[in-house]
């Protein structure tokens, strides 16, 4: 089992694929010691997406991620199907005064504290959720990001 990229209704690139698989695997042994079953990262377009968002979770609005979780915390194992609006996290990007690289890895590291447990929907868990992602964020320039 592995981390995989796909692309539906949109020819997005992921960039750095290796480095953030990697990355996100220690992440899940950071966060409880979890080991990666299979999870696909689906790009996909806005509309696409929002569609999704209606049909599955309940809200008529554009949003960055959406996350089916797979996981068996219980036995150690995240998995699930994440799909994400890449149309969104670069506009996300532009209202955040940063870059969409950047942006995209907070959102596909996002995805994975999801598998792992960390909800969001409450303002304290959503600062947990936040500050989860900075330090990942700061790992993945350490430890990670491939060398200039």
């Amino acid at each position: 089992m592995d981390i995989n990229y796909h692309c539906q209704e949109c020819n997005y690139r992921l960039r750095h694929k290796r480095a953030i698989r990697s990355w996100l695997r220690k992440v899940a042994q950071c966060e409880g010691d979890y080991t990666v079953g299979e999870i696909n990262y689906i790009f996909c377009p806005s509309s696409l997406h929002r569609q999704m968002n209606i049909d599955f979770v309940g809200h008529d609005y554009f949003t960055d991620i959406i996350t089916f979780d797979y996981s068996n915390l219980d036995g150690g194992v995240i998995a699930g199907d994440i799909y994400i609006d890449y149309q969104t996290v670069a506009d996300n990007a532009r209202i955040y005064g940063t870059t969409a690289e950047t942006e995209m890895r907070r959102v596909v590291v996002h995805g994975v504290l999801h598998l792992c447990g960390q909800g969001d929907k409450t303002p304290d868990t959503e600062a947990v959720m936040h500050s989860k992602e900075d330090k990942y964020l700061t790992m993945f320039d350490a430890e990670f990001a491939p060398k200039k």
